[in-house]
C-alpha cells in the first residue's frame, strides 16, 4: 500500500517538533512556588515544542506560570513560577 503524502500542516508540525521515536513526556512533577507541595501535572506534546500557560495549584489554588520546552528527544523541561513574578 503506498504512503499518502503529508499535508502541509503535518509537515510544519514535524519541523517544529520532531517526534523522534514517537514518545514524549506526558507528565511532570513540579513544586508549587506558593505552598511548596509536589504536584504531578499533565503535559500536551501536541501543543508545540515551546509552551507557556497559567495553571492553578490543586492544593492551595494559587496560579502559576508554566513554561514547557520539549527537546528533540521528547524530554520536557518544565518550569513553574508564581504568576505575579
Amino acid at each position: 500500500m503506498p504512503k499518502r503524502p503529508k499535508l502541509q500542516d503535518e509537515t510544519e508540525l514535524d519541523e517544529e517538533f520532531p517526534t523522534g521515536d514517537g514518545t514524549a513526556d506526558g507528565e511532570a512533577v513540579i513544586t508549587c512556588p506558593h505552598c511548596g507541595e509536589s504536584i504531578e501535572i499533565a503535559l500536551d506534546a501536541g501543543s508545540g515544542s515551546r509552551q507557556e500557560y497559567v495553571e492553578d495549584c490543586e492544593v492551595c489554588c494559587r496560579p502559576w506560570r508554566v513554561s514547557v520546552h520539549y527537546g528533540s528527544n521528547g524530554h520536557a523541561d518544565v518550569r513553574v513560577s508564581a504568576l505575579n513574578d
